[in-house]
């Protein structure tokens, strides 16, 4: 894996910028950044079968992110190194994968449970303890092509003590990890904590950065920091990372988060917001082209949602013969109708959050690509700002009329 940083947007962007991520091995272009990791289940999103998987633009789409968390159980470490390990178990050879313990769904960090000896998560299965040897042999089974070390995550309303104690543990469990590599760490990224306090952030990032790891995880995020401190916290951490490295962020993935991270200088994102809209039967409908408008209040059909998303559940869509978004180019709008939709989420058909998963990932997938070319020509914070503002106006409106 190689990175580097081409176009940085500077000024009234801050310090948003368009990075190319180059795979080892990989026939495609490079896949550019900001951009986003796809969710997955044990290697593939929850919804989207591997066949689906490839109808999803590319090269965007080869980012998938794994919990290495999810295959505590089975299947073993040892029959995943036998198989050859996730590119060849998933026969997604052209993929990229970055693991990651924490995948904001299903293994949670537990701050309360966590001691020097190792992490504490909630899983499925029951909280579990993990040290960082079993850690890394469970990594070296899988073979992604990139993953994080182990950090002690904890939110942001734990003491100061607390939150020094989850710097020092991290940072020790990194060089522990580091040790233990059989690679040394060259696809190791270093993971950044710090809770909501500014100097331990930068403590903790300026010492993650004399590690010899080729990027960084920031992890620590989306556990209760204040919303209007979030931009501070965030760039305590890049402005003491090194720019030409990569940096990817867990538990921001609302598109206000998420331009609040590439806003300072964040790469990768997780899709958690994508699971968690098509679980609850919702389909992303805001456009991108947004830039293109002068009047911010142009028209969208948000009867039943909240001009980001619709509510395919509601009866308005019963009847409703047109695609979720009208020239979308995805393989759910192309085949399929707004009622046929409503009509599987009524009567709890799979296919309904498949076909949903399908469009969102899709969507969103267009959005990154979007806020690309802003970053590309010089109107970042342009485009934030309108982003913002259309959403402010629509929900200010709401309000008034209830």
């Amino acid at each position: 894996m190689r990175f580097a940083v081409t176009r940085a947007c500077g000024g009234g962007g801050g310090r948003a910028r368009v990075g190319a991520l180059y795979i080892g091995g990989c026939t495609t272009a490079p896949i550019e950044t900001p951009s986003l990791l796809i969710s997955t289940r044990k290697g593939l999103p929850t919804f989207v079968s591997r066949d689906h998987l490839a109808t999803l633009p590319t090269p965007d789409s080869l980012l998938l992110h794994v919990s290495p968390l999810h295959f505590l159980d089975c299947p073993s470490s040892k029959t995943i190194s036998n198989i050859g390990g996730l590119h060849q178990m998933l026969g997604l050879h052209e993929h990229f994968f970055v693991a990651a313990p924490r995948d904001s769904l299903e293994s949670l960090p537990e701050s309360e449970g966590t001691n020097k000896l190792g992490a504490s998560f909630e899983t499925p299965c029951g909280r579990r303890l993990i040290k960082p040897s079993a850690y890394v042999e469970k990594i070296a089974s899988l073979k992604p092509n990139l993953w994080a070390s182990m950090a002690d995550e904890v939110p942001a309303w734990v003491s100061e003590k607390r939150n020094k104690t989850s710097v020092d543990r991290t940072l020790r469990w990194l060089d522990e990890c580091l040790a233990l590599d059989p690679a040394g760490g060259k696809t190791m990224l270093g993971v950044v904590v710090g809770g909501s306090n500014i100097e331990e952030r930068k403590h903790c990032a300026i010492e993650v950065a004399t590690r010899n790891v080729p990027g960084f995880w920031i992890g620590g995020f989306g556990l209760g920091e204040n919303v209007e401190e979030r931009s501070a916290l965030l760039n305590a951490v890049t402005d003491n990372l090194p720019e030409e490295k990569v940096r990817f962020i867990s538990g921001l993935s609302l598109p206000e988060e998420v331009l609040q991270g590439v806003a300072s200088g964040i790469d990768l994102f997780d899709s958690t917001y994508i699971y968690h809209l098509t679980l609850g039967g919702f389909a992303l409908i805001f456009p991108f082209k947004i830039l293109d408008h002068n009047n911010l209040d142009f028209q969208l059909d948000d009867t039943v949602g909240d001009r980001t998303k619709i509510n395919l559940r509601a009866t308005i869509y019963r009847k409703d013969i047109t695609p979720i978004v009208a020239n979308c180019s995805c393989f759910t709008c192309q085949n399929h109708t707004r009622a046929y939709i409503n009509h599987l989420l009524n009567v709890h058909e799979m296919l309904a959050h498949i076909l949903l998963e399908i469009h969102n990932t899709h969507h969103y997938l267009g959005f990154f690509r979007a806020m690309r070319e802003a970053i590309k020509g010089g109107k970042f914070d342009l485009f934030r700002h309108r982003f913002i503002e259309s959403r402010r106006i629509h929900l200010t409106s709401a309000v008034l009329c209830s």
